[in-house]
């Protein structure tokens, strides 16, 4: 049986680990290598860091940020952000990350995707949607936003999420703008909705708040993985006390050392 794997997500803004709800409303939560260790170290299986506003400002990923995180790791490590070029994203594999996210530069150019994975293998490449549900209908109808969920495409994150796979995308990372930050689940439906409809991984993100939510998002929402970042930065809970409540749940988790 294939184990579920625990994410923890480290947004960063000027060097530092930031956490809002809903994607403003933004604090300080601390040092991204610091973090990053912390948190491998009590059994999360991967780490993402994701550079907030390199899109937004129209700059590259912050490299040493990345360079000074990745030499805390050993586990697997994605970083996102300001990647808008194969160039780019050999530049982060230099700097240490195992994987790229792309997002705004992905649904600006859609190619891209198939240019990094052409050069790094589909493996290495995830694409990752900001989605939100459009009030009064339903949840098929869910858009796509970009720029650090600031601008709205118009296009439905089923839609995307077809055309990530079909163009080389190794796995989907769905954020729920609705249930970011709130603490009060995962987005079952949207997250059910798009692993029913791609073969590749997806991994939910956005509202968890308690292990209750990991069963939920894992059984209803048929995620493969599940990435939180507050329950982890101000200590609701650590990878190894939820693993072990998700394997009493009957959820088959790697459990760490």
């Amino acid at each position: 049986m294939l184990t579920k794997r625990i994410i923890a997500c480290l947004d960063v803004r000027d060097g530092r680990v930031v956490k809002g709800v809903q994607f403003v409303d933004i604090v300080d939560a601390g040092d991204p290598a610091e973090l990053a260790h912390r948190h491998a170290a009590a059994g999360a299986d991967e780490i993402v860091l994701l550079d907030i506003t390199a899109t937004h400002e129209g700059r590259g990923t912050l490299l040493e940020t990345v360079k000074r995180t990745a030499a805390a790791l050993f586990v697997p490590f994605t970083v996102g952000g300001g990647i808008r070029s194969a160039k780019d994203a050999a530049a982060v594999f230099d700097a240490g990350a195992d994987k790229v996210s792309v997002n705004s530069s992905a649904i600006a150019r859609p190619e891209l995707i198939g240019e990094i994975g052409g050069s790094f293998g589909a493996q290495a490449v995830i694409v990752a949607i900001d989605a939100r549900r459009v009030e009064g209908r339903g949840v098929e109808e869910a858009e796509v936003f970009v720029s650090g969920g600031r601008k709205a495409t118009g296009r439905r994150v089923l839609d995307w999420a077809r055309e990530a796979e079909e163009r080389g995308a190794g796995e989907i990372l769905l954020t729920s703008m609705d249930t970011d930050g709130m603490r009060g689940g995962f987005d079952c439906e949207l997250t059910a909705m798009v692993s029913g409809a791609v073969q590749i991984p997806v991994i939910a993100s956005g509202g968890a708040g308690t292990a209750g939510h990991f069963v939920e998002v894992f059984g209803r929402g048929r995620a493969d993985a599940a990435l939180a970042a507050s329950i982890f930065h101000f200590g609701v809970t650590d990878s190894r006390e939820l693993k072990g409540e998700l394997q009493r749940a009957g959820v088959a988790v790697r459990l760490p050392c």
